[in-house]
């Protein structure tokens, strides 16, 4: 993986950026966008079916309830700094709030994007993977008894 992502830094022509520098609402920004297709690649994963069913599992697992929920089951597992860049996340004022979310919800989930982006701009791929996949897991987002939803 590490490999793929080196040639995607050379293409871009991307430059080295210390992740810590980011505002916790740019790190929730990217963080979101690399949970989700963490997500999306893992349901597609599963099994092949219709576009619909993947998007009704992959919208259930990337939603603000879901990422707040993912975070709880992950707090005991995370790094002084991991705590620190999520609170930071999680503190950050947003102007706007999602749909159909609490705002405790809501600001977990940020803060929990905001660690999503941060490891995964700092390239820390191996631990984002591991702390997404430990998540996903102790949720049971794909228990057996969800794998008939899709």
């Amino acid at each position: 993986m590490e490999e793929s992502l080196s040639f995607f830094k050379e293409a871009f022509r991307l430059h080295a950026a210390d992740a810590g520098m980011y505002s916790p609402l740019v790190l929730a920004y990217v963080g979101d966008a690399v949970y989700e297709i963490m997500v999306r690649t893992k349901v597609v994963n599963e099994g092949n079916a219709q576009v619909n069913k993947l998007h009704k599992k992959t919208a259930g697992l990337v939603k603000a309830s879901a990422q707040a929920q993912v975070i709880m089951a992950l707090e005991g597992e995370l790094t002084e700094e991991e705590h620190a860049v999520y609170k930071r996340g999680r503190n950050a004022k947003s102007a706007s709030m999602a749909k159909n979310a609490t705002m405790k919800d809501y600001r977990m989930a940020t803060g929990f994007e905001a660690l999503v982006g941060y490891l995964y701009l700092s390239e820390q791929y191996r631990r984002l993977a591991e702390l997404v996949s430990l998540g996903l897991e102790k949720i049971g987002a794909f228990a057996e008894e969800n794998e008939n939803e899709i």
